[in-house]
């Protein structure tokens, strides 16, 4: 089991976790915790090895001490997969590298779907084998009828996280609501620099000496949400916009899976406008 909880600190939080789980014979095997002393919140990650009792007991063993700290929680058995939808654009290497992951066992997910605003023919190599793929393109005039597709496939497919994965469309605030702290996306870039379309080229012209990527929250205030993950590569002056794109796509594909692997592994916490990243 994996419990994850967050609740204003006091005093003996981890103690009362600890001596619930071990009270009801649970073996503890991983646990990791953090105290923001700026907000006064407390964040815990606990996997533990639940014996012979299921899930629904162990949330109703754990759901007065919940009550009594007002937890925000959650409890998932560690075999359960999450369900991914990935979405992308005319870019794949982000899409390919997710999948190969996950072919590898690297990515312990079910994908639900690969959702594209182009044709599968725009992924020559990429091997959709075995996946759903769905084309909703997508026009100004038709935004909305395409949005309205997409969420019904996330709800439908039971779909856990949505994975922009280069998806080059900006979400509409009405979307962005509905799947905010369950959509990931890929910036790239250095967030908060060089926000928007063109980061490299923007990168470029202002001489910068590092680039970067940003995996981050999607909310409706676009390229402003919780960032989960970053990573950063030097460059010279050498360097064209051309091979920082190049540079990029790499520091991008690792940036991204580590962010979709912290999710599906419950190691990501909201923390308003933050996130906490309990790291393996």
């Amino acid at each position: 089991m994996i419990l994850t909880l967050s609740c204003d600190d006091r005093p003996g939080v981890v103690a009362r976790v600890s001596a619930r789980l071990f009270e009801a014979g649970a073996n503890i095997l991983d646990a990791q915790q953090y105290n923001d002393q700026e907000t006064g919140r407390f964040f815990m990650r606990v996997v533990f090895d639940p014996g012979e009792t299921g899930a629904d007991a162990w949330r109703a063993t754990l759901q007065p001490l919940a009550d009594e700290y007002a937890m925000t929680w959650q409890l998932r058995r560690r075999k359960d997969r999450r369900r991914v939808m990935i979405l992308a654009s005319q870019q794949d290497h982000c899409l390919s590298d997710l999948i190969w992951r996950w072919r590898q066992g690297e990515l312990a997910m079910d994908i639900t779907a690969v959702v594209s605003n182009h044709p599968a023919s725009t992924y020559p190599h990429t091997d959709l084998h075995g996946i759903a793929f769905h084309h909703l393109p997508v026009t100004a005039e038709t935004k909305a009828e395409q949005e309205a597709k997409l969420f019904r496939l996330v709800e439908q497919s039971g779909t856990e996280l949505v994975v922009l994965a280069r998806y080059m469309q900006v979400l509409s605030e009405d979307l962005a609501t509905k799947l905010e702290g369950r959509c990931i996306n890929i910036h790239h870039s250095f967030l908060p620099g060089f926000k928007g379309a063109r980061p490299y080229h923007q990168a470029h012209a202002r001489g910068v000496k590092t680039i970067g990527a940003t995996a981050h929250y999607v909310t409706a205030d676009l390229d402003e949400g919780p960032i989960i993950e970053q990573d950063v590569e030097r460059i010279s002056h050498r360097d064209t916009p051309a091979a920082l794109i190049r540079k990029g796509r790499d520091i991008e594909r690792r940036v991204l899976a580590r962010a979709v692997r912290w999710f599906i592994e419950d190691r990501v916490l909201l923390n308003g406008r933050k996130t906490v990243v309990f790291t393996d």
